[in-house]
């Protein structure tokens, strides 16, 4: 057990600490180059206290059809488009109690490392959470665009006579359907133990190594397919009737920012409670938007959206979906996809 080392705590140093530990699923997204930053969102969002919901501006590619330079013609430009974007911030906040007499009784070890090494485990899972959630309400989108994304970016295993399972070719077929000759910005999937199991009994999915501090080679929830990584996480969608989602990402997919707050870590003595208890309290806010997709907050309840209004539809829209004002974007630029499969 590890002791909440009251006298000694020092929230700057603690943060600092644990900001340079390895934060396995996170430093992978990062990797794979679906997390990117975004200085729109940084700056929007700059009053670590102030605003929760930006509207950033968002630009388009360029295109259309080159035209015939052969003195004659006149060359007719085409507009960029030009649109904006809403994102919000996620704050989450979590304590833990410690008693004194548990301590006394099993004796402590060392507080910063123990300790650290659980919290940063903790927010990586609790940001996963967030993503996930994410990607479970952009996939319940509606509206004449937003419902299209829905239906491209999606490849169901389950509908017809013969429910199947992930193969050798089912991810390879869902981000073509996604994005097409843009397939190839794929680079990670997060999917369910059960996809995950099958697909290394087909020898299809080889999972990374990591040697621990006593030279002990061990497995991570971290593993390849098809030259792509995959995340293993339960809570990915499950319905309960034996289907599984599998999400896929691709470079860019996500602009991230880690927005802060004034306190992030503190710790409190509470000496008559139980004969004395330390509680550590951790804070933090940060903002994952999708690229394309914008966050329309129509129905949240608080500065903050919960997991569950992340996950609702009504507060996701393709950008430019249904505006007048605005060029939809197409979304086989956005390099976001499921596959619905049999576990």
């Amino acid at each position: 057990m590890a002791k909440f080392n009251y006298i000694s705590f020092n929230g700057t140093a603690f943060g600092s600490y644990i900001e340079r530990l390895p934060k396995i699923k996170k430093d992978e997204l990062i990797k794979s180059g679906v997390l990117v930053g975004n200085n729109n969102i940084k700056n929007a969002f700059s009053s670590q206290t102030g605003t929760a919901y930006a509207e950033i501006p968002f630009f388009g590619n360029i295109g259309g059809k080159a035209l015939n330079y052969d003195g004659k013609t006149d060359i007719t430009a085409e507009k960029v488009m030009t649109s904006t974007q809403g994102v919000v911030v996620v704050g989450r906040s979590k304590a833990w109690i410690e008693d004194d007499f548990s301590v006394d009784i099993t004796g402590g070890v060392d507080f910063m490392t123990n300790v650290a090494n659980q919290v940063s485990t903790y927010w990586d899972e609790i940001d996963q959470l967030t993503l996930v959630s994410i990607l479970e309400g952009i996939f319940k989108m509606t509206g004449t665009a937003s419902a299209k994304f829905v239906e491209n970016h999606t490849l169901d295993l389950t509908t017809g006579r013969s429910a199947m399972k992930m193969d050798a070719t089912t991810l390879n077929i869902a981000i073509q359907k996604a994005c097409g000759s843009n397939k190839n910005a794929f680079s990670l999937a997060i999917m369910h133990s059960s996809v995950a199991t099958n697909l290394e009994n087909l020898n299809l999915l080889d999972y990374m190594k990591y040697t621990d501090a006593s030279g002990i080679q061990r497995d991570l929830t971290i593993g390849t397919l098809n030259g792509r990584t995959v995340i293993i996480d339960d809570s990915c969608t499950f319905d309960g009737t034996d289907k599984y989602t599998t999400y896929v990402l691709g470079k860019g997919s996500f602009y991230f920012e880690d927005i802060g707050v004034e306190v992030p870590y503190a710790m409190t003595r509470d000496e008559k409670t139980n004969g004395g208890q330390t509680t550590l309290y951790t804070r933090q806010r940060k903002c994952f938007a999708p690229f394309g997709i914008s966050y329309t907050k129509t129905s949240q309840d608080s500065l903050s959206p919960t997991d569950e209004e992340l996950a609702k539809g009504e507060n996701w829209k393709l950008i430019g979906d249904d505006d007048a004002n605005s060029e939809t974007i197409d979304d086989k630029t956005i390099a976001i996809a499921r596959i619905i499969s049999k576990g």
